[in-house]
């Protein structure tokens, strides 16, 4: 296995196909009421990030599906905080971040911005501002205290279709790939580099807003944490930090110290790559040690010609989310909650791929199956002594809808994800019409949509007796159908078409997904036109049922 120092980290360059995380204790006495204010106001700080990069935002995607998340991290890169965003956004954000912050020599009024997703970003779409916090060191020095972060999701961020979204092969056929780099150096703005993104979108000054939104969002970020120091010391916030991490760590090994012990394995596949390939299998075999866990792909499918890819930042996410659901709602969202955990996957596998794979739908489907994967694992291990705790396949599906072109000259794109239905659990029947496990947005207000877009809602309904039977019946689907006013170009990314949500106990499986263009059925990943008057309709996949029905 490779050892992690004590943050959670990527893998360097000559990685082959682990990542673990080891812990580094300091010693350290905070009381039970301290670390309790200390976590919350760092929370706090990633909520106040939040409120102004959502208020101060120019796209729907942003301001009204909330497709962005926000983080607050340590000088080496180690996650500290995290408000109640995306899944996928944070958690390969934390996995990423160590290695992103040590290819910069830092200054005050810094910030760098990336979307590679090679290099510690998830698809093109979602872009990352980073920017460090320094505060006195003493002895008159401002010392790097940590960093924050945000993501967000651009609906155009240049790829050759309306959204950003393509039936892909290579990467560069997404969008604009940033590299790590600096937008600011000392407060001082790039204007080169910035112009040089945003003139590959189809409106640049709608662009500029948003990370102009971004950008402040960090500084309300750094201002904040700044002021926590500032308020302690710098000593007492790392003892504080090394406090949470321990704390964090406790409760994330007693959580996997309860499921019982053994090799658990569980695969599943997905419907297609979009290029041909169909029944595509992830596998995953977990293996609980105590109070440590293992997640290994071996068997997963070798990377494939379509955009299903994703990078290993993404796979530990979804990784990530599945034990961090059996945490103790009081667990901190930190590094120490991580250590463990460690995963691995083979070098140029489906869930670790290597460059130019493309990765559009690997962020937003891969990973949904992933958690599939790990889930289905975790249920194997459900005896008389940990049992419950497992529900039943959801939708497992983003249904990504990304449609654009131009209206009286103007370019317009449009961006988004359709929820379904929650399988359900030992406790409860799964939720219907919501957005499930890695993603964790709104949907655009009927409103938002017929105001800004040529575009008509003619039904957006709950997909009623979707969900799967059972003793606790799965969530049921969505339908969403929309009516084009104007000439467009559509391209529709969605899963479980094919291959129904699994029920867990003897509940039944979920009804598959599917989509439609004026009553004429589609595949499950599409790109096409669409004339006025056309009407596109897509029904999402309801959550599996639990246990058998009476």
């Amino acid at each position: 296995m490779l050892p992690v120092a004590s943050h959670f980290a990527g893998p360097p360059a000559a990685c082959d196909d682990t990542v673990s995380i080891q812990p580094q204790p300091l010693a350290c006495t905070v009381d039970a009421i301290q670390l309790s204010l200390f976590v919350s106001r760092l929370t706090a700080v990633c909520d106040e990030m939040a409120a102004v990069l959502r208020n101060a935002a120019l796209s729907p995607n942003i301001r009204d599906r909330l497709d962005f998340s926000c983080a607050v991290f340590d000088a080496g890169g180690a996650l500290c905080a995290q408000a109640a965003h995306i899944p996928v956004h944070l958690g390969s954000m934390a996995f990423a971040m160590a290695d992103l912050v040590a290819r910069f020599d830092w200054a005050d009024g810094d910030m760098v911005i990336v979307n590679d997703p090679f290099l510690g970003g998830t698809h093109l779409p979602d872009v990352t501002l980073i920017a460090p916090v320094f505060s006195d060191g003493g002895a008159g020095e401002r010392a790097l205290a940590g960093f924050v972060a945000n993501r967000a999701h651009h609906a155009d961020i240049g790829a050759s279709t309306p959204g950003s979204m393509p039936i892909s092969a290579r990467l560069d056929e997404e969008g604009v790939v940033i590299p790590p780099r600096l937008l600011l150096r000392a407060g001082s703005l790039d204007e080169a580099a910035l112009a040089e993104i945003t003139g590959a979108t189809r409106n640049p000054d709608h662009a500029r807003g948003d990370f102009f939104a971004q950008m402040a969002a960090n500084r309300a970020g750094a201002a904040r944490v700044a002021e926590l120091i500032a308020s302690s010391g710098l000593v007492a916030f790392r003892v504080g930090l090394a406090a949470m991490n321990d704390y964090g760590e406790r409760l994330a090994r007693g959580a996997i110290g309860a499921i019982p012990d053994g090799r658990y394995a569980f695969q599943d596949v997905l419907d297609d790559d979009g290029r041909g390939l169909e029944d595509i299998p992830i596998r995953a075999t977990l293996t609980i040690d105590g109070d440590r866990a293992h997640c290994d792909f071996a068997g997963t499918a070798a990377q494939v010609s379509g955009n299903v890819n994703c990078p290993l930042a993404v796979a530990a996410a979804a990784v990530f989310y599945c034990f961090r659901c059996l945490m103790p709602a009081e667990t901190p969202a930190c590094a120490g909650a991580l250590r463990p955990i460690a995963l691995a996957a083979p070098p140029g596998c489906l869930v670790n791929a290597r460059r130019p794979a493309a990765v559009a739908a690997g962020n937003v489907e891969t990973s949904t199956r992933i958690v599939d994967v790990v889930l289905g694992a975790l249920a194997q291990a459900e005896n008389a002594t940990w049992h419950g705790h497992i529900p039943a396949a959801s939708h497992g599906s983003m249904n990504n809808l990304a449609i654009g072109g131009e209206l009286n000259g103007q370019p317009w794109d449009y961006y988004e994800t359709i929820g379904g239905g929650m399988g359900a659990g030992a406790t409860g029947g799964g939720l219907s019409a919501v957005q499930t496990h890695m993603t964790n947005t709104l949907n655009t207000p009927v409103e938002v949509i017929e105001s800004r877009f040529p575009l008509r809602v003619i039904r957006y309904a709950i997909r009623r007796g979707s969900g799967g039977a059972g003793a606790r019946c799965g969530g049921d689907g969505l339908i969403r159908e929309i009516q084009c006013l104007a000439p467009a170009h559509v391209t529709l990314i969605g899963e479980r078409r094919r291959y129904a949500p699994w029920g867990l106990a003897g509940g039944g499986d979920g009804q598959p997904g599917g989509q439609w263009r004026n009553d004429q059925p589609l595949p499950g990943k599409v790109a096409l036109n669409l004339a006025p008057g056309d009407r596109l309709r897509i029904e999402s996949a309801g959550g599996g049922g639990y246990g058998r029905k009476p």
